[in-house]
């Protein structure tokens, strides 16, 4: 079969552990090591690495701090016959995320789950980050591709000014650029949506995440950015080449 040039298994898996918001996680039983799935809400760390909020409550919770080997499930949610739409499962191991460095998993959570604010400070919920092993793509006949965590994880080494300014910059495009948000969403994703409620949910080096109720899209950027003044510069040439489309 010939190689089809449009298919890149890293750049499709990386925007699947960005854009999704729910998947189905497994785990092993505590009594005799059945396998134990359940659906949870996800998000992304700055690096893509899942985020999962979960209640000590939960079957799912009691498996992972006894054995904290995990598979997670996110799809593409395409129309049609959901086996035709790309999925990946990410196996690793999930670990709760404590103290100060809970913060920014809290925050990232919390931008793609606001409704999740009623409840993350119960005692019960704890933070999990998923440290991925490994990674298999399926994405339609002869698309089926395992990826290790370097091909699919972004590389944050030098960016550390960009990732300490991320609530910054989500706080300042959220306040003054809903109209560049709206044209990243509707000209440069495709999304057919006019509404202009789109939102920053999360920055990073290699693209910007947008929001607007459920529907979420992924913006890649063109090169790598490592600061906020690079990433200024980068916003401005994205608005610009939306609107270019636009007429």
């Amino acid at each position: 079969m010939r190689p089809d040039p449009e298919f890149n298994p890293q750049i499709l898996t990386r925007s699947l552990l960005r854009r999704r918001r729910q998947g189905a996680l497994a785990t092993l039983m505590v009594e005799g090591g059945a396998p134990y799935c359940s659906l949870v809400n996800v998000a992304s760390d700055v690096d893509g690495a899942p985020i999962l909020l979960i209640s000590r409550l939960a079957i799912h919770t009691r498996n992972i701090l006894a054995d904290p080997r995990v598979s997670l499930m996110l799809d593409e949610r395409a129309a049609g016959d959901p086996l035709e739409g790309a999925r990946i499962m990410v196996t690793g191991r999930a670990h709760e995320v404590t103290g100060n460095a809970a913060s920014r998993p809290r925050l990232r959570y919390l931008n793609a789950h606001p409704d999740a604010e009623s409840f993350v400070s119960f005692p019960d919920f704890g933070f999990f980050r998923v440290r991925i092993d490994a990674v298999h793509l399926v994405a339609g006949f002869g698309r089926i591709v395992d990826l290790p965590p370097e091909q699919v994880l972004t590389d944050l080494a030098g960016c550390d000014r960009l990732v300490e300014a991320e609530p910054d910059i989500i706080a300042h495009m959220n306040a003054e650029h809903l109209d560049a948000m709206k044209l990243y969403a509707t000209k440069l994703a495709g999304v057919a949506s006019t509404d202009e409620d789109w939102r920053c949910t999360g920055c990073d080096p290699d693209g910007i995440d947008l929001a607007n109720g459920a529907e979420t899209v992924r913006i890649a950027f063109p090169e790598r950015v490592r600061d906020p003044a690079a990433l200024r510069g980068v916003l401005r040439r994205l608005a610009d080449e939306a609107r270019a489309r636009g007429h």
